[in-house]
């Protein structure tokens, strides 16, 4: 008797980590841009904490740019270019709307 097949099995829990900081990163930097009206040292300090809290755990890309340029690299597969990509862009559009409803 074989075991049932995993729903997910593509997807390994690492990345599903690496996702969502990627995702919550891009939020918060996104979300202090708007929230702080340009201003480079909160958008600064925002970003230091982002690297230090996600850092270890995907990169801390935070950026589509970014993260096509560690392709580039050789530091990204495909698979993962277009997982952050999207995850990075979800998490702009998000940060977009939470401010529009709460500011």
């Amino acid at each position: 008797m074989t075991p049932p097949k995993k729903m997910f099995s593509s997807i390994r829990i690492m990345d599903f980590v690496s996702l969502v900081a990627e995702f919550l990163g891009t939020f918060l930097l996104v979300l202090s841009v708007f929230a702080s009206g340009g201003n480079a040292y909160v958008i600064g300090a925002t970003l230091a904490v982002i690297v230090l809290l996600i850092g270890k755990l995907s990169g801390a890309h935070v950026n589509p740019a970014i993260s096509f340029a560690m392709f580039m690299k050789g530091s990204l597969s495909v698979k993962e270019l277009v997982g952050y990509s999207v995850a990075q862009l979800l998490g702009g559009v998000s940060s977009l709307y939470a401010y529009r409803i709460f500011a």
